[in-house]
């Protein structure tokens, strides 16, 4: 998962950033048919999305793990590039050769639940055994009420600041809303010149801005599908990130340049803030150690609903499994909670476990911390108001785009904000 994209289906989220600082392979993932069983051994094929080869051991020892637990059954383990996995699984599910348990994430899992592709897992799993993972994050994995998949690992993004070019600007916090932010922005740009932070309004990449409006109270859609932010909650968004842009506080190149430019100029002490992962800290010590030795962690800036966002990974099963048993057997074991705890403290990731997420390692800072280690603790405490912001629906992009377009014709001054509101409305409505 090289990209960091917010809204690229498989890039941060697929993670938010999640594994920018990790050194992925890009090994073949080749796929292919098998039995459902092996001498006298039930087979289940699990796929991961490029989790080799940092993880080859852990899963490894996982796997072992589980048969010893369960001798009848053996686990065959292929690890998928993430450019990959979306054709693969398609091809497979179509085929009729769809592995038991595949790790996704719930956007696109759910664009395969309204194709009923998903084993149904509502009349699979206990109440007692759905009370173990996070409300919030179980609910991300849910289509027209019913339940596709198992939450596995999470990220959620905070704020990264530079102390020095707050002290410069006067500023003795890092600003916790979307409020605090435009007035942190013009003060870092009339003390220091420069900016305070950049975020991408072009269609296609990150979905920071469109997640804002989530945080800022904006119903994007109604129960039946239709545009519903064509009200004054969706106006004052739209206002706030015009008014931002006309006023100067963000730079020119937001409309034509995606969210690596965040991290080019953040990384260069061009900009005082930058919202990411916090695993994104260990990658700021290796490529600006200056600029690391400045950062600190804070919370995710967010609206009058308090709301934060979270990336989720799942694990889902197929509908036409030989072996639906087996594989919410192991689906249940890769995700409890002393296996998410091993997992999150291996990959630098958040468990969605209720148990696994109150260990210390996410609450206690250690001695001599790091500020990764400071980041983790921050990220894992927003956990009680993370949730996945944007519905998971069919032609969630498209939004994203007609929204991102109006934006950008406002902020030029080619239509009013009520045009542009109600353009982006009438494009959702119409197409």
């Amino acid at each position: 998962m090289r990209g960091y994209k917010t809204w690229k289906r498989w890039g941060i989220f697929a993670l938010l950033g999640l594994l920018v600082s990790w050194a992925v392979s890009c090994s073949s993932g080749n796929v292919v048919s098998r039995q459902a069983t092996t001498g006298d051994r039930q087979e289940v094929e699990f796929w991961t999305m490029q989790l080799q080869p940092q993880f080859t051991d852990y899963f490894h020892k996982l796997i072992a793990s589980f048969e010893a637990k369960n001798p009848g059954v053996k686990v065959r383990w292929v690890d998928v590039p993430w450019s990959a996995m979306e054709t693969k699984i398609l091809t497979a599910v179509s085929a009729k050769t769809a592995p038991d348990v595949v790790n996704l994430n719930p956007d696109f899992a759910s664009q395969l639940a309204a194709r009923n592709a998903w084993l149904d897992l509502d009349s699979k799993i206990s109440s007692q055994e759905r009370e173990v993972y996070l409300p919030n994050i179980w609910k991300a994995s849910t289509f027209d009420g019913k339940s596709f998949g198992i939450p596995w690992y999470l990220a959620t993004d905070i704020t990264i600041y530079n102390q020095d070019l707050f002290k410069q600007a006067g500023i003795t916090k890092p600003p916790a809303s979307y409020e605090e932010l435009a007035k942190v922005a013009k003060q870092v740009k009339d003390k220091t010149g420069k900016y305070a932070f950049f975020v991408t309004f072009v269609p296609g990449d990150s979905a920071e801005v469109l997640e804002s409006f989530v945080q800022m109270g904006v119903q994007l859609v109604d129960a039946e599908g239709k545009a519903a932010f064509n009200t004054p909650e969706g106006k004052a968004a739209f206002q706030y990130w015009v008014d931002l842009y006309k006023n100067g506080l963000l730079p020119k190149e937001a409309l034509t340049q995606g969210h690596r430019r965040a991290i080019e100029l953040y990384q260069s002490g061009e900009t005082a803030l930058l919202r990411s992962g916090a695993q994104f800290l260990s990658t700021i010590a290796k490529n600006a150690p200056a600029i690391a030795q400045v950062s600190v962690a804070a919370p995710q800036i967010t609206g009058k609903t308090g709301k934060k966002s979270v990336a989720v990974m799942n694990l889902a099963i197929p509908r036409n499994t030989d072996l639906p048993d087996a594989a919410l057997k192991f689906a249940l074991f890769v995700t409890d909670d002393e296996n998410q705890l091993a997992f999150a403290k291996a990959a630098n990731t958040l468990p969605s476990t209720v148990k696994a997420l109150q260990d210390n390692y996410f609450k206690t800072v250690p001695r001599h911390a790091t500020s990764a280690d400071k980041a983790r603790v921050v990220s894992a405490n927003q956990m009680k108001q993370a949730e996945v912001l944007l519905p998971a629906m069919k032609d969630v992009n498209v939004l994203q785009t007609l929204i991102y377009d109006n934006l950008q014709a406002a902020m030029l001054g080619e239509k009013s904000v009520e045009q542009a509101v109600a353009d982006a409305a009438k494009g959702w409505n119409d197409r």
